[in-house]
């Protein structure tokens, strides 16, 4: 699959079309990358908007406070643009989404504790920065190991192959888990030979169940105990939802 990106520039950002969150004291913590290329290439890469705003969408409106956090911090790419979606176009000039989009956190600026969940962001360039940042890794676990969830979406499950347990297996080992799979990649393509590991074949070495959906682009995602995810970006929204329901049974 020949994967085309375009990088949007977020040093603007409108001011008119703002949407309004509920005010809750519950976060969710987003992981996205700051890679603007494929490896070393001058190959654009990007964090995937819709894959972003999908997912957002449903958090806020139900009362939850999503943040951002990125390896450097600072601005981050987002391609993968589709002016016809509906929830897309709106967000592309919503002031206080871009406002976070163009300041993202450091994970040295966070506090695990004020978080109920992770959720990593795909897009090419999720396969590069994030998946061997040891604080982001640390910030996830500690999330995980106190009743909360990891989530993540396309290739953000990059973002997860390298966690562990206090034990030191691997989240995700004996458990059902899915991503971007292998089928579906262009392995002779310049894109795919910058990638520093294949996320199917990692996580099935390590001991985990690798899932997916031959179809593809169907809403497939897989949910193991508070381990959520989701194949491509059609799944975005639904991992939000799974997030939501898995928060509100951990609360009873």
């Amino acid at each position: 699959m020949r994967i085309i990106v375009l990088v949007l520039s977020i040093f603007f950002f409108a001011s008119c079309n703002k949407t309004k969150e509920k005010v809750s004291k519950e976060r969710i913590l987003f992981i996205v990358s700051n890679q603007h290329t494929y490896g070393d290439t001058k190959l654009n890469s990007a964090n995937h908007f819709g894959e972003i705003v999908s997912a957002y969408d449903v958090l806020i409106k139900e009362g939850y406070q999503v943040d951002f956090v990125s390896p450097k911090g600072g601005a981050i790419p987002l391609g993968y643009l589709n002016t016809s979606d509906s929830i897309q176009k709106h967000y592309l000039y919503d002031e206080h989404l871009m406002g976070k989009l163009k300041a993202t956190q450091k994970p040295q600026d966070i506090s695990p504790s004020n978080y109920k969940a992770v959720y990593y962001v795909g897009g090419g360039s999720a396969m590069f920065g994030v998946p061997e940042d040891k604080n982001i890794q640390k910030i996830s676990m500690a999330i995980y190991n106190s009743n909360g969830i990891v989530s993540a979406i396309c290739h953000g499950t990059a973002g997860i192959v390298n966690l562990k347990t206090d034990d030191g297996a691997y989240l995700y080992a004996n458990r059902e888990v899915n991503g971007f799979p292998d089928m579906f990649e262009n392995k002779n393509a310049q894109y795919y030979q910058t990638f520093p590991f294949s996320i199917e074949e990692t996580i099935k070495e390590r001991g985990g169940k690798f899932l997916y959906s031959k179809k593809g682009w169907d809403n497939f995602y897989k949910i193991d105990g508070r381990l959520i995810t989701g194949q491509d970006p059609t799944a975005a929204a639904t991992v939000a939802k799974e997030i939501i329901k898995q928060l509100n049974t951990l609360r009873k």
